[in-house]
């Protein structure tokens, strides 16, 4: 049973970690270089919604997974990384929290507004923070594997 936790807190953060990475590198770039505000902002929103429903389902799915498998152990016991994953967990957690309900929200209702230059500007808002949770999960990542 264990294995299969495992492998649930695993598959949850590769998607939210891929996630990020493919909005990054490759969506938001190219959105950028090749279309105008008036479809590049809807088109962006569109996909921020789509991927922020599916980490909210992989922070349920790694909190949970998470929680199951440290119930079974003693937290004094366990190598220092699983400490940092943890605390660099829940920050990123908050950090989302706080990307969703603050930024986000308003560029969507900028965007229902046809306001394109609020929405823009929240859409700038967002980047830092994606960039920021996703330096936060190497560093989570790079805690289990080294501090062993």
């Amino acid at each position: 049973m264990y294995e299969i936790i495992k492998f649930v807190h695993l598959a949850a953060g590769i998607v939210w970690m891929g996630g990020m990475a493919l909005m990054i590198w490759a969506i938001r770039p190219v959105a950028i270089a090749q279309l105008e505000p008036v479809l590049r902002l809807p088109l962006l929103g569109g996909i921020l919604a789509r991927f922020f429903k599916m980490v909210g389902l992989c922070i349920l799915l790694l909190l949970a997974s998470g929680g199951l498998m440290l119930m079974g152990v003693d937290m004094r016991l366990v190598p220092k990384g699983w400490h940092v994953m943890l605390g660099v967990g829940l920050l990123m957690c908050l950090v989302f929290g706080h990307l969703y309900f603050g930024p986000f929200r308003k560029m969507q209702a900028a965007l229902s507004a046809g306001d394109l230059s609020s929405a823009g500007a929240q859409l700038g808002k967002i980047h830092p923070l994606v960039l920021l949770n996703f330096g936060l999960s190497w560093i989570a990542v790079g805690a289990v594997v080294i501090c062993r």
